[in-house]
């Protein structure tokens, strides 16, 4: 696992549109963290770099539970906070979106972990002191590794 510090909303706007920007279709963001550490705040930033049209005012999907954006490539945006395990995601059919021509973004994705795709990038934000955040980041290939590296993101 890996460790970054946030100190701006600006720095997590930034991080954000990066993830926007390098996604590939197919890929898997996941946000987790405790109520209020920025996970809606980042997807909207991804949203931003995914070139989502401002029109579409990105939210969290807490009672839809998903969210369809357009843009450079579709954003599925899910939320799992109201979801009690991986079965109740698996009866909504939402393991196919993660094989879609689109970015998924998912909060609260710890609540349905055995339903995941392997290939994964997982961003888990804490609340620090003052504006901080601290994001821990988990990715199972080089891929992920790679592209933050590529965008000057050192998760060490």
């Amino acid at each position: 696992m890996k460790k970054l510090l946030i100190t701006s909303c600006y720095e997590t706007e930034k991080l954000g549109i990066i993830l926007g920007e390098t996604a590939q279709p197919g890929d898997v963001i996941c946000l987790d963290g405790g109520l209020g550490a920025g996970k809606t705040r980042l997807a909207q930033a991804i949203a931003k770099g995914l070139r989502v049209p401002p029109v579409y005012y990105v939210t969290s999907p807490s009672f839809a539970i998903l969210h369809e954006y357009p843009g450079r490539i579709p954003l599925y945006h899910m939320d799992f906070y109201r979801l009690n395990d991986s079965l109740e995601a698996e009866d909504l059919g939402f393991e196919e979106y993660f094989y879609l021509s689109g970015l998924t973004v998912i909060e609260w994705s710890e609540r349905a972990l055995e339903l995941l795709p392997t290939e994964r990038l997982t961003l888990h934000l804490e609340i620090g002191p003052g504006e901080n955040r601290i994001i821990r980041c988990t990715y199972s290939t080089n891929g992920w590794k790679k592209r933050l590296m590529e965008n000057n993101i050192f998760c060490d």
